[in-house]
């Protein structure tokens, strides 16, 4: 299979050797890429129930056949490992440029192994790879290891940990050009523990594609298609765009989850934003659309500088709306010192929301009152410095949940619930339910896109769906997570996808594949490959002792929300709980695994043992 170069740079920190590793091309036929073979390398080298800070725990991350093309929306990598959230294999993808450099690097991915007897950072450029001392750059912001390292090592892109990573602060991130956070599982963490602080990449390698003359021809077609009106108003107003239409659908995520309406929404979504603190936008390698937020302004004395870019959708919600606070100029802050401390935002938000809930209820000494801007600011440095109560933060906030006996944690396998209201899109609740890695909105179905006719004939999903009905979501959202993960191992844009409707243009991306790759996939291959690499999740955390009592949804959301567009629908636990096992059964999944019967089916045999 060409669109790879058929290696890994495989590096053991304790030792300090940087080798390679050669992946079998019959691999890369079964998984393409991304999540496939990321998830593959990690099932093969870390046991199941290995503490995610231990030094057998391997971080790895991933390219596709697309990265360093120039495909738009390819601007992409994945990272994996085991996360300190779930004691399972969890994957975050993360845009920017170093997915391109690395796709240019001559090796497909890296793996990084052990623990550094002290601080080292990784570099890769002009096609050699060696560990150097970070010695001098431990304790600095992503920031401030981003500025070093690029004029250290000219063209270079650079993805570094923050004080909050080195703290081992379970919502730490990994943050790429100081703005793009690979973010959920708490992989910061995981490379804190191992005296990481940042991995260094210029890419200088062709590499080599089936098809060059087609693949140049459909690449510059893709794009074209890609950037029609729709696509041009997304670049401008961003993902922010979308947080107004939620709250009027009463499905945005409001006082940690106890509404769906949120009075200041017209205050902080993105047309406010445009017209107010936005001062540029910036992209990802090899992509037109240009939808990355970059914000200037300052909050209670303090300036918030563009080098951090701004704050998206999901941090809109997280530090706003579920808190209750409405200015975004403290958003902005709040943004800023999770991309310079290394944080999650979804995670961070998702906490202090925690906490306010509790100090409104008298379970908490300290005053964290909704709606304050200041308290956001503050515990979002609390948490990244481990100062008081922010240091139980900082060790997960399902466990600080569980010791002060409150149900209003909103958490899935202890992975904090982001900002897409289920009790509104009753599939995606499932998926939150379901995973593997916990909770997650980027796995495939947001029950919306069934809200037309005949939404995605290829895939056999042809039939008009309501929101809120649970019938049959089970069968559908499995179609839709199978060709997200099939994506998830291209490692590309959710955004530049199309998965429904008249702009479907997953035959286009094929066509593109296939031009890289040589291999020439139909519909049922592309959900097949899909399937079989999130097979490869279920694994593990089957092995690691992930059981179905871990599947389930916080209890508030069987509670109906009070108001709006979405009022008076709760998710019914006994229909919710149908579906659940229905969802088990179409996916083979046993109490202790998958059934031998699927693994054969996902030519997965000898992962059955």
């Amino acid at each position: 299979m060409t669109g790879v170069f058929g290696r890994y740079l495989d590096v053991d920190l304790g030792s300090g050797r940087v080798g390679e590793r050669e992946v079998p091309e019959r691999l890369y036929a079964l998984h393409l890429g991304g999540r496939g073979i990321g998830a593959r390398l990690l099932l093969e080298l870390v046991p199941p129930g290995t503490d995610a800070f231990a030094p057998e725990n391997a971080l790895v991350w991933a390219t596709g056949p697309l990265q360093g093309t120039g495909v738009a929306g390819a601007g992409r990598h994945a990272v994996l490992a085991v996360s300190p959230k779930t004691g399972a294999i969890a994957d975050s993808y993360v845009g920017g440029y170093l997915g391109h450099e690395l796709g240019r690097s001559g090796y497909d991915g890296i793996i990084v192994r052990g623990q550094a007897a002290r601080p080292v950072y990784l570099l890769l450029a002009g096609g050699k790879a060696e560990l150097r001392d970070a010695t001098d750059l431990w304790g600095k912001t992503t920031g401030e290891v981003d500025e070093v390292l690029r004029r250290r090592h000219p063209g270079v892109r650079v993805a570094a940990i923050g004080p909050a990573g080195e703290r081992l602060v379970v919502q730490a991130c990994i943050v790429h050009d100081r703005s793009r956070a690979a973010g959920r599982p708490g992989l910061g963490a995981v490379m804190g523990a191992k005296r990481l602080k940042a991995v260094a990449v210029a890419g200088q390698a062709d590499k080599p594609l089936a098809r060059p003359k087609e693949f140049a021809r459909a690449r510059a077609l893709f794009a074209q298609e890609l950037m029609d009106e729709g696509m041009k108003r997304f670049g401008e107003f961003g993902t922010a765009r979308g947080l107004t239409w939620l709250s009027e659908m009463g499905i945005l995520p409001t006082k940690n989850f106890q509404d769906g309406v949120f009075d200041g929404a017209s205050e902080i979504g993105g047309e406010r934003l445009a017209q107010t603190i936005l001062v540029d936008r910036e992209t990802c390698a090899g992509c037109p659309v240009r939808c990355k937020r970059v914000v200037q302004t300052e909050f209670s004395g303090r300036k918030v500088h563009p080098e951090y870019g701004g704050p998206e959708y999901e941090t809109l919600a997280a530090l706003g709306s579920l808190c209750l606070v409405s200015d975004l100029n403290a958003i902005a802050l709040a943004n800023e010192l999770c991309n310079a401390y290394g944080l999650d935002t979804i995670s961070v938000g998702v906490a202090i929301a925690a906490l306010m809930e509790a100090s409104e209820k008298g379970l908490l000494p300290e005053r964290v009152a909704w709606g304050d801007g200041r308290a956001v600011v503050e515990w979002t440095e609390k948490i990244a410095r481990r100062e008081g109560l922010g240091d139980e933060l900082a060790s997960g906030l399902e466990a600080w949940a569980r010791k002060m006996g409150i149900e209003f944690a909103m958490t899935v396998k202890g992975v904090e619930v982001p900002m897409h209201e289920p009790r509104g899109k009753v599939a995606l609740g499932l998926s939150y339910a379901l995973s593997p890695r916990g909770a997650t909105h980027l796995e495939g179905l947001h029950d919306t896109m069934l809200e037309q006719e005949n939404p995605s004939p290829e895939l056999g999903i042809r039939r008009r769906m309501d929101r809120f009905a649970l019938a049959d979501k089970a069968r559908v959202l499995v179609v839709y997570e199978n060709l997200r993960s099939y994506v998830n191992s291209l490692v590309l844009c959710a955004f530049v996808t199309r998965d429904t409707g008249p702009r479907y243009n997953h035959g286009r991306i094929r066509e593109l594949v296939g031009h890289a790759t040589g291999l020439d996939l139909t519909p049922k291959d592309m959900l097949r490959i899909g399937e079989r690499n999130f097979a490869l999740l279920r694994l593990f955390a089957a092995r690691a002792g992930m059981g179905p009592e871990r599947d389930g949804l916080p209890l508030r959301f069987h509670e109906p929300l009070p108001r709006g567009a979405s009022a008076g629908r709760p998710i019914g636990e006994a229909g919710f709980a149908r579906e659940m096992a229905l969802y088990r059964r179409i996916r083979g999944w046993t109490k202790d695994g998958i059934s031998r019967a699927k693994l054969r089916a996902l030519d997965l045999e000898d992962l059955g043992a």
